[in-house]
């Protein structure tokens, strides 16, 4: 049964548009490791979609273009492990969703006295913090198996966009393949 589970999902992160969005947000993942140990200190973001991803922060077309171009040589070349970036939302949404429901267990049973459930207070905090411990290498696992791919396939840079929105430099990287 648990064979059957687990190939109906790996079938459905291969679903095309799926497949997309996970090695768009690998390659993304690695231009980001690779901006940060060029330009140690500048903030930057980004966000994956099927056409490719964006990115927010003060850099060049020319940084992010050499980024982006190294970020996949190394995936084709097997650096799979690049997909996978500690402040990715996966790991906070992981980390938000394991606390509250941690926290709301230590909740369950509580009676309606207001006092009942400001004696629960501790046992939520310890409980909620347990689980946001739990979830950072959950999160990275997520990341890793589902949200992200590390083989880049045949995903090719089709061209850098740049474009300000307000104080904002965001570099759009649309891909193919």
């Amino acid at each position: 049964m648990l064979e059957l589970l687990t190939s109906s999902f790996e079938t459905l992160l291969d679903f095309p548009i799926l497949s997309r969005i996970r090695r768009n947000h690998g390659l993304e993942h690695a231009t980001l490791h690779i901006l940060a140990q060029r330009f140690p200190g500048v903030p930057i973001a980004g966000h994956s979609t099927a056409s490719g991803f964006r990115l927010m922060g003060e850099l060049s077309t020319e940084a992010v273009q050499s980024a982006v171009e190294e970020a996949l040589r190394r995936m084709q070349a097997g650096e799979a492990k690049l997909a996978v970036h500690p402040n990715c939302g996966t790991n906070f949404v992981t980390a938000g969703t394991l606390s509250g429901l941690a926290g709301a267990a230590a909740m369950i049973g509580v009676g309606k006295r207001r006092w009942d459930k400001v004696e629960r207070l501790p046992l939520a905090a310890v409980m909620a913090t347990l689980a946001l411990i739990a979830a950072y290498p959950l999160g990275l696992k997520l990341q890793e198996k589902v949200t992200t791919s590390g083989k880049p396939g045949a995903l090719q840079v089709e061209r850098i966009i740049m474009t300000r929105r307000g104080p904002v430099t965001i570099h759009q990287v649309l891909t193919q393949g």
